[in-house]
């Protein structure tokens, strides 16, 4: 099957974010607004998190440490040194990318388990630094007095509608980013050692030093999701940094699935939805939640766009033949 060219997927973008920009026009409710803020927070996160699980074959536990750095490195530039909004999202990129090359340059060279929770042991760590530096960080309170958001080229994001197609223009645009790289030689490479590490190793590649670039490029994708969730928040808080922040991530790949790109995304609507429509209806949201993931785990194991994917390839087959 030809692959489509960018300038398609760039065109996909465009009329994604359109559609968008209307919807608030067509149905408008401030649920909606914020509802779909969330989705492109966490849908960037979780989608980063795919590029180690479901094409790098590592699964990381601590992938909320990105998230959480993010958030605090953004609202400490806005609060302590007065930056602009643009340049202090440039310089926490720049800081969450150092951080995963630090944890990563450790991290990338264990295997399976061991990986998984060291990067766990990671993010605690960063855990307990923003409870204990309560000087720098506001300790369990979090960062108060808000987090100041002076305008840019005519955006305003202590507007609520701009802060909304700022998230929406944000998720698109990362989406595409990293669609294009997972499909270069750069995203086939950790395809190939997913699949066999030991005989792309032996082929001349560098295994640990791809396991490395993908490793910072999803810490620093991540941290773009926390930049947009503490401003909706306006504030950064330890839960960011919790372990749960990067098992709520997990879940949306196992809900989402992994084989599809936009699995991760629609994983993340469909766990904000049941987060919603569960805690409106019953107190017993933990519970609820765990049947939910048992019977995607058990049963189906795999995800809803999997199953998309495997019948639409089952259907074009047999109209092949």
């Amino acid at each position: 099957m030809k692959r489509r060219g960018f300038a398609f997927e760039l065109g996909i973008a465009a009329a994604a974010l359109v559609v968008l920009a209307i919807l608030p026009v067509l149905f408008p409710s401030k649920a909606l607004v914020d509802f779909a803020i969330r989705v492109a927070a966490f849908g960037i996160f979780a989608s980063s998190l795919n590029i180690l699980v479901g094409y790098t074959g590592l699964v990381s536990f601590g992938h909320g440490m990105f998230f959480a750095s993010g958030a605090y490195a953004f609202g400490l530039l806005m609060q302590k040194a007065g930056t602009s909004i643009p340049t202090a999202f440039l310089l926490t990129l720049l800081f969450s990318a150092a951080l995963a090359a630090v944890v990563g340059a450790i991290c990338v060279r264990l295997k399976e388990i061991y990986f998984a929770f060291l990067t766990l042991a990671f993010q605690m760590l960063l855990h307990s630094l923003i409870i204990s530096w309560q000087q720098l960080t506001g300790g369990d309170q979090g960062l108060m007095g808000g987090i100041p958001r002076p305008p840019f080229l005519g955006i305003n994001l202590a507007d609520q509608s701009h802060l909304y197609l700022f998230a929406c223009a944000t998720l698109i645009v990362s989406l595409l980013i990293m669609r294009h790289l997972m499909q270069s030689p750069f995203g086939y490479t950790l395809r190939m050692i997913r699949d066999n590490a030991e005989r792309a190793q032996f082929i001349g590649i560098r295994v640990w030093r791809m396991r490395l670039g993908a490793f910072i490029l999803a810490g620093t994708f991540a941290s773009i999701g926390g930049i947009i969730m503490s401003l909706l928040v306006s504030g950064a808080y330890p839960e960011f940094a919790y372990w749960t922040i990067s098992g709520e991530a997990i879940f949306m790949l196992m809900l989402g699935g992994t084989s599809a790109f936009l699995g991760p995304t629609v994983g993340t609507m469909m766990l904000l939805l049941l987060n919603d429509v569960i805690t409106k209806f019953t107190e017993y949201y933990g519970l609820t939640l765990g049947v939910v993931i048992l019977l995607f785990a058990l049963v189906f194991r795999k995800g809803v766009t999997d199953f998309a994917l495997e019948a639409w390839r089952r259907r074009f087959g047999e109209n092949q033949t």
